[in-house]
């Protein structure tokens, strides 16, 4: 006989634990983790870690915002699995810019079924850099996953087939400016170097050569061990999540929906890769926003498809240990 507390019967303080452990799952920019969590006994805080290996690669903290976005999503549908509800404030504190949020004034409420469903789904959701197969994508299971952006704040737009064309010339710019700039280089050689560290890209997540795809992928300057079979993604969609201001606040709530609409993608069958690169130098960037008749300011590219099922994926990213990203010090100090 099980002996487990239920959910509605454990303290909010595990709760907020939990729930910050669980969004340790979400992706990051070369799977940096540049979040950290603190519990208190009433409230959940959510800080950004300035990471000096993505100075040149992410100046402003754009991508580094946008990550833990992800993670702040990840957070709210933790908890709301559990059966809390909770109002979030973003950027409370304008003296404390690496404070992003912070969930408080907590509500139980029944446990939420759609939530535990994506709960599962971060458990199992991975970045797959293999080409997809030449399934098609259902129109109806895009209009969910633009939906589920969209209701986080975020707006995706799916490209036509001459705007894939254009962004397939912006990525292939973009991986030029990439290797002609040192800097870049070298922060990408120290994401795919970090083996056993608990952060980075290792090998078997990397293509063990370039795979063929209508816009290229980001080149790591070497090659991985994960093989990457014959397809050619004639049948991938691509997208730009956007947003019509370019401040920090607009680059967390893009965050989140970005969770939102990879979870989304996970629970429909559908594989989704963000496309940073081509964000990541000036040009590409402005060149995105034309594409987008300059209505909003791009953060992220995407391809969406139907993965190769014929052959085994990758394995998932390494994450840090909790220990490390939720601090539980406050509540811990309470409790003796």
């Amino acid at each position: 006989m099980s002996h487990e507390t239920p959910a509605r019967d454990r303290p909010l303080t595990t709760a907020l634990t939990q729930a910050a452990a669980t969004a340790g799952l979400a992706p990051s920019v070369h799977n940096s983790q540049p979040w950290r969590w603190t519990v208190l006994p009433d409230a959940l805080e959510l800080r950004m870690v300035h990471e000096p290996q993505l100075a040149a690669t992410d100046p402003e903290n754009r991508l580094v915002t946008l990550s833990c976005g992800l993670a702040l999503h990840h957070a709210r549908v933790a908890l709301a699995a559990e059966g809390w509800a909770a109002q979030v404030e973003r950027l409370p504190d304008p003296g404390q810019l690496e404070l992003l949020a912070r969930l408080g004034r907590f509500q139980q409420t029944a446990a939420d079924a759609d939530a535990t469903r994506l709960v599962q789904c971060m458990r199992i959701r991975q970045t797959d850099r293999r080409p997809v197969s030449d399934e098609r994508v259902p129109d109806a299971t895009l209009d969910e996953i633009v939906k589920a952006a969209g209701a986080q704040g975020a707006r995706l737009q799916l490209l036509g087939s001459d705007q894939v064309v254009e962004l397939a010339a912006v990525a292939a710019k973009a991986a030029v400016v990439a290797a002609e700039e040192p800097e870049l280089r070298e922060e990408l050689a120290y994401w795919t170097s970090r083996a056993g560290t608990g952060v980075g890209l290792p090998p078997e997540v990397l293509p063990e050569q370039p795979p063929q795809t209508t816009v290229p992928g980001r080149d790591f300057g070497h090659p991985g061990t994960l093989p990457i079979g014959p397809g050619h993604d004639r049948a991938a969609v691509y997208g730009i999540l956007w947003y019509t201001e370019d401040e920090p606040d607009s680059w967390l709530r893009a965050g989140e929906g970005l969770s939102a609409a990879w979870l989304t993608a996970t629970r429909l069958g559908v594989s989704m890769v963000p496309l940073s690169g081509v964000v990541e130098t000036d040009g590409t960037r402005q060149t995105l926003r034309q594409m987008l008749a300059g209505l909003g300011f791009p953060y992220l590219a995407m391809r969406l498809g139907i993965a190769d099922r014929a052959n085994a994926g990758p394995p998932h990213t390494p994450r840090l240990p909790t220990e490390q990203v939720v601090d539980t010090s406050a509540v811990d100090a309470g409790a003796r």
